[in-house]
């Protein structure tokens, strides 16, 4: 069960006195521990939940600006220590934003919706014929009494789920499902933000925020954004082309 989020103004509090700390201390102690939580978020990102990922991202934003007072402070304070400051900034923000962009890589935007209802579009009599998909509708069940259909059981505590013929998955809600013979599982992000997608055989895991998992296909995961939608294939939504596994 996730833990109950902090109020705003105590995140606010916290991020405050970590802006203050990192300007008294030395510049370059205040430098490191900012490049500590860099590589931390970068080495960690699948294995921290969204809310520590958020946070890592928060005060890396709000720590830089600490470290640049301590730095134009030990430089002198004049006219020249703020230039340097002010040009530190612009630096360590643009390296901010390239990390987060290169941290949320996974997540693209959906393409334009059709003008015309999905089925429609597949039943049409012109154009090439298309293939109709029929889903699998995803079959959720509760965190506790799991059966793996790999084989063991899968166990829920400390806010993961524990698999026994090998695996762990953190930062995942109730209700999970398996797709038809195992090779997927599948969860709720906490707070209902998305749904994250293990793909057992590949060792690979997909948080998709504000996405939904509609049913499988071929046992391939398709998802939607909202009800109604066109369902898309996983690779879709990443914008990879994959080859087509059964």
């Amino acid at each position: 069960m996730a833990g109950r989020r902090p109020p705003a103004w105590r995140v606010v509090l916290l991020l405050a006195a970590w802006l203050i700390l990192l300007a008294l201390l030395p510049w370059w102690l205040g430098l490191a521990l900012l490049l500590a939580l860099a590589i931390a978020v970068t080495a960690l990102q699948q294995r921290l939940a969204d809310e520590q990922a958020a946070l890592i991202r928060r005060a890396l934003r709000w720590g830089l600006p600490g470290m640049l007072f301590a730095l134009q402070r030990a430089l002198g304070g004049d006219a020249f220590a703020w230039g340097a400051a002010l040009l530190g900034a612009l630096s360590g923000y643009t390296m901010l934003a390239g990390l987060e962009a290169w941290l949320d890589r996974g997540l693209r935007r959906a393409p334009a919706a059709p003008s015309a209802e999905w089925p429609e579009l597949a039943m049409a009599p012109i154009g090439p014929p298309a293939e109709i998909i029929e889903l699998q509708p995803p079959a959720w069940q509760p965190a506790s009494g799991l059966a793996d259909p790999l084989g063991g059981s899968v166990t829920h505590h400390d806010g993961a789920y524990v698999f026994g013929i090998g695996g762990r998955i953190a930062g995942a809600d109730a209700p999970v499902a398996f797709s038809p013979g195992g090779r997927w599982f599948a969860a709720q992000l906490r707070h209902g933000r998305g749904v994250l997608l293990w793909d057992r055989q590949r060792e690979r895991q997909h948080r998709l925020r504000g996405w939904h998992l509609d049913g499988w296909y071929r046992g391939q995961p398709y998802l939607v954004r909202r009800d109604g939608d066109m369902p898309l294939a996983l690779s879709a939504v990443l914008g990879e082309d994959e080859a087509d596994e059964s």
